[in-house]
């Protein structure tokens, strides 16, 4: 079993990349990617420990995704740990850990999902799909600085 690891530096302060996370206004624009609209009515992201979270995206093709998760660890600006689902009828698993460590010119950012039962092919592509949210991220940041 591997874990999901995706790192991502940012030329963005580290307290900037943590409110990318954090922020409705800010995840609501990149979680997803620029293809997917994530209502700022259909987000409710509660950050502290035990909180929930919810977000529904719209998808081009008109269907949605519901996810729903909880966060395990909050730490700004170093570490923010979550579970997500988008099933919450099942439990969600192991925590999402994502770690922010200051770097030269900015911010590196790692995130860490437990594999679980995942075939490499299926961690290839939850890899490239974060990927696509971080571009889309990228931008986010941009906007901020």
């Amino acid at each position: 079993m591997s874990d999901v690891v995706v790192t991502r530096t940012f030329t963005a302060p580290r307290e900037l990349v943590f409110e990318a996370w954090t922020k409705p206004e800010h995840f609501s624009v990149w979680f997803g990617t620029d293809a997917v609209d994530v209502p700022l009515d259909k987000l409710d992201l509660d950050v502290r420990v035990g909180g929930a979270w919810k977000a529904t995206m719209q998808l081009p093709d008109g269907n949605q995704i519901d996810w729903v998760g909880e966060y395990t660890e909050v730490d700004p600006p170093e570490r923010l740990a979550f579970t997500m689902t988008d099933d919450p009828a099942n439990p969600a698993g192991d925590p999402i850990v994502v770690v922010f460590a200051e770097v030269a010119g900015g911010t590196e950012m790692t995130l860490t999902q437990p594999g679980g039962d995942f075939t490499q092919e299926q961690i290839d592509a939850t890899i490239m799909g974060y990927n696509g949210f971080f571009d889309s991220m990228e931008k986010v940041l941009a906007a901020q600085s």
